[in-house]
């Protein structure tokens, strides 16, 4: 009776430090994303200071990620759009 008394214990102690383990993971890559947030943020302030516009860069960082054909195909409903509300 006491084994399995025993094993349950082990079990839940064997539980118990892999919780620990993966929330010392976590708190770890939340420090590390912490960090490079504020790289980037210092990346952007770099760039403002040598008079680039900031506020388009994060666009510029979305069309490069997108397909190409993605990104033809939004660019021309944009131009739809914009030619159906006289906008030019």
């Amino acid at each position: 009776m006491s084994d399995i008394l025993n094993s349950g214990i082990v079990d839940a102690k064997s539980k118990d430090d892999r919780l620990k383990s993966f929330i010392e993971n976590v708190e770890r890559l939340e420090e590390e994303k912490n960090n490079i947030l504020e790289d980037i943020k210092e990346v952007y302030s770099e760039a403002k200071s040598s008079d680039y516009e900031t506020k388009i860069m994060p666009k510029v960082l979305l069309i490069r990620k997108m397909d190409i054909d993605e990104r033809l195909d939004q660019e021309a409903l944009l131009d739809t759009y914009r030619s159906a509300l006289g906008i030019f």
